[in-house]
């Protein structure tokens, strides 16, 4: 039962209907995760951590300066969620190739290449990589973000490792080689592809210099 009062409806007891909007407006905003994660992702990817405005952010999200603050506390720290994210896409690209017990070496190598760079969408190809893209910003000088993203392409590193071992143990690495400066080789590799991509080379050109840098590392 109420009654009517100035500023909203007044409820027995004693809480006006206009309070009880306010209180309705300042709970949390619901909204899917994984897709505000996707989208954030999309916006740091395209446009770099330093270009990526707040307001760029919320819009691209679709969501309001309240739930960014309230769920993911400041940019920076969204910013490492977004890379955490980011790492669970490269985990599922390094499950299915280097670490792929099905595939002998250099085919899960060239499968990783394949499937993180070259047989990708257009779109996504030619943003590059998050990770190095975020390396050569002005972000690097950000202690705590850079330890997150080397820790990222270490991860890639070791799993390049891994499967490198694997070639040297059976003869199959290049004489003068061991697996960890073949894992840099491939890091490296990796890295100029990443800049080409975005710099308009063909998916065609790119598999061309993963399939020569694979080669120059076989025995």
């Amino acid at each position: 039962m109420s009654d009517a009062g100035i500023g909203g409806t007044i409820h027995r007891d004693g809480t006006s209907g206009l309070r009880l909007r306010f209180e309705l407006m300042a709970r949390r905003v619901e909204y899917d995760e994984g897709e505000v994660l996707d989208r954030a992702l999309e916006q740091f990817w395209s446009e770099g951590y330093e270009a990526s405005s707040v307001s760029k952010l919320l819009d691209h999200c679709g969501i309001n300066r309240g739930t960014l603050y309230n769920s993911f506390s400041d940019k920076n720290t969204f910013f490492k969620i977004v890379i955490a994210h980011y790492d669970t896409l490269l985990e599922q690209q390094i499950a299915a190739s280097l670490k792929n017990p099905a595939l002998g070496t250099w085919r899960s190598i060239t499968r990783f290449f394949g499937e993180a760079v070259v047989n990708v969408p257009a779109r996504q190809r030619n943003c590059g990589c998050l990770l190095v893209n975020s390396l050569c910003s002005s972000i690097n000088y950000d202690a705590e973000v850079k330890r997150v993203l080397r820790a990222s392409l270490n991860r890639l590193r070791r799993a390049f490792v891994e499967r490198l071992r694997e070639a040297k143990a059976k003869g199959k690495l290049r004489k003068g080689l061991n697996e960890h400066l073949a894992a840099d080789i491939l890091m490296n590799a990796l890295y100029g592809i990443r800049v080409n991509s975005r710099n308009g080379k063909s998916a065609r050109q790119l598999r061309e210099i993963a399939r020569h840098t694979i080669r120059s590392l076989k025995s």
